[in-house]
C-alpha cells in the first residue's frame, strides 16, 4: 500500500530533522542560550516536497508556530517585568503610606488589586496573600521540612478523609436519638486519622522504597528520590506512632486493645501486594477499622450486630475506590512485578465493581435496619447508590487522570452518608415521641 501524503511529509521531516540535529518530537530547534525558535531546518523539508500547495500549507503552519512561540516567550518576559514593577510600586506605596498614617495617627486597610496577566488578588506590598491549603502550607515551610511532609502525604489529604469517614460514621450512629454526634469523639478521630495515615504512607513507602524508583508517578516521593534515608524516616515514623498512641489512650480501655490490634494490619499491607492479587482487600480492613473503633469509644463495646455490616460496607467501599486508583499503575505494576485487583480484574474491572457497590448498599441498609434509622438515613444510601452507578458508568478505567478524579471523588460520598446519618439520627427522637407505645414495647 503506497504511503499517504501525511506520511510521507512526516518521514521526509523526520529524515530533515535528524540531518540537521533537531530532537525527533519536535518540528522547532529552539536555541537554549535565547529560547528564540531556529526555523532552519524547514527549507530542506520544503524544499524536498513535491506538491507546492502541500509546502505552503506547511510553511505557514510552521510561522505560525514560531510566531506563537515567540508572542510566548514575550508574554512570560512581560509577566516577569510587570510582576517585579507591582513589586516595587508597591513597596514605595506602602513606605508612603506607613509614613503618612505615623505622622495623621489613623491606622490603615492594606490594599490589594490583581495581577495584570494572571488576575490573580496580590498586596500592592508584595506580600503573598495568606493560603491555608495543604499544598499552599507545604510550600510555605522550611525546605527541610518538605520531604518529611511530602512523606506522609500532607498535600494530599484525601487519604486521610477516606481514613476518617467510617469513623465519623460509626460515632453518629453510636450517638443517643435526637444527639448530634460527640464533638470531642470527632476531634480525636480526625486526629488520628490524620497521625495514623501518615504513619501507614510511611510503612509502605519503607517497603516499597525500591519498587516506587520504578513507578512514574511514585519515582518522585521522598525515599526513593534519596531525600531521605530509611533511618530518618523510621524516627519519623516513631513520632507519628507516639501521637497517635496518646490519641489512643484518650479512649475506654475496651477501645485501646481494640485499637492497638489495628496495627498488625497497617504492617501487612504493603506486604500483601507482593502476594496476593486482592491487597485492596486488605486495605479495606485497614482503612475502615474505624467502623468498629468508633462505636466501642462512644459506647464502651462494640456492638456487633450493627458494626460488622458498617465494615463491611466499608470493605466493598475501598475495594471499589482503590480498584480505580490502582488501574493509574498498572502497566508499571505489571513490569514490576506488583500485584493489584485492577491486574486481576482487568477488562471486568466494571461488573466486579458493580457487585462491590450492590454489596455496600445492601450492607448499608442492613446497618440502618439494626440501628432504627429514620429515612433521611436511606435516602443518603439512595444518593450514595447513585453516585457509584454514575461513577461506574463514566469512569475511563484506561485513563489515569481521570482514575485519580473519580478516586477522589469518593470523599464526597463520605460527606453525604455522614450528613444523612446525623439527620436520621436526630430524626430518630421525634418518632419514639410520635409512638410511645413503640418505646414502652421495647421496654
Amino acid at each position: 500500500m503506497a504511503p499517504s501524503a501525511t506520511q510521507r511529509l512526516m518521514g521526509l521531516a523526520t529524515t530533515s530533522a535528524s540531518r540537521h540535529g533537531t530532537h525527533r518530537s519536535s518540528t522547532t530547534q529552539f536555541s537554549k542560550s535565547t529560547g528564540t525558535a531556529r526555523p532552519e531546518v524547514y527549507p530542506a523539508v520544503l524544499s524536498s516536497l513535491p506538491d507546492s500547495e502541500t509546502q505552503n500549507l506547511l510553511a505557514s503552519g510552521i510561522e505560525r508556530n514560531v510566531a506563537l512561540t515567540q508572542r510566548s516567550l514575550q508574554s512570560m518576559n512581560s509577566s516577569l517585568l510587570l510582576s517585579k514593577n507591582c513589586a516595587i510600586v508597591g513597596h514605595s506605596q506602602l513606605s508612603h503610606s506607613a509614613n503618612y498614617h505615623h505622622m495623621s495617627g489613623h491606622g490603615s486597610q492594606e490594599k490589594r488589586s490583581k495581577h495584570p496577566l494572571l488576575g490573580t488578588p496580590c498586596s500592592l506590598s508584595g506580600r503573598r496573600q495568606f493560603n491555608v491549603t495543604p499544598k499552599a502550607i507545604l510550600e510555605a515551610s522550611p525546605p527541610s521540612f518538605q520531604p518529611y511532609l511530602r512523606l506522609i502525604r500532607f498535600d494530599k489529604p484525601i487519604g486521610t478523609l477516606l481514613l476518617l469517614w467510617p469513623c465519623s460514621w460509626s460515632i453518629a450512629l453510636a450517638a443517643d436519638p435526637g444527639h448530634l454526634p460527640d464533638p470531642w469523639m470527632l476531634t480525636l478521630f480526625g486526629a488520628g486519622a490524620f497521625f495514623m495515615r501518615g504513619a501507614g504512607c510511611i510503612i509502605n513507602d519503607m517497603w516499597d522504597r525500591d519498587f516506587d524508583k520504578k513507578v512514574e508517578r511514585t519515582k518522585q516521593r521522598p525515599l526513593a528520590s534519596g531525600e531521605l534515608t530509611h533511618f530518618q524516616a523510621l524516627v519519623f515514623l516513631a513520632s507519628q506512632l507516639s501521637v497517635s498512641l496518646g490519641i489512643l489512650l484518650q479512649l475506654n480501655t475496651y477501645s485501646i486493645l481494640l485499637g492497638a490490634s489495628s496495627m498488625l494490619l497497617v504492617v501487612m499491607y504493603p506486604l500483601a501486594k507482593r502476594y496476593t492479587y486482592w491487597p485492596q482487600i486488605m486495605l479495606g480492613f485497614t482503612f475502615n477499622f474505624g467502623a468498629l473503633l468508633g462505636w466501642s469509644a462512644v459506647q464502651g463495646s462494640v456492638d456487633w450486630g450493627v458494626c460488622l455490616p458498617l465494615y463491611a460496607s466499608g470493605i466493598m467501599w475501598t475495594l471499589i475506590y482503590d480498584t480505580i486508583y490502582a488501574h493509574q499503575d498498572k502497566y508499571d505494576d505489571m513490569l514490576i512485578g506488583v500485584k493489584s485487583t485492577a491486574l486481576k480484574l482487568g477488562d471486568q474491572t466494571k461488573p466486579w465493581l458493580a457487585g462491590f457497590s450492590s454489596m455496600m448498599i445492601g450492607c448499608l441498609t442492613a446497618t440502618g435496619v439494626m440501628c432504627d434509622q429514620t429515612w433521611p438515613y436511606y435516602a443518603g444510601v439512595a444518593v450514595v447508590a447513585a453516585h457509584l452507578t454514575r461513577q461506574l458508568y463514566t469512569v475511563d478505567l484506561n485513563n489515569a487522570d481521570d482514575c485519580a478524579s473519580k478516586f477522589r471523588s469518593n470523599s464526597k460520598l463520605g460527606v453525604v452518608l455522614f450528613l444523612s446519618i446525623v439527620a436520621g439520627t436526630l430524626l430518630r427522637s421525634q418518632l419514639k415521641a410520635d409512638n410511645p407505645a413503640t418505646d414502652a414495647d421495647d421496654k
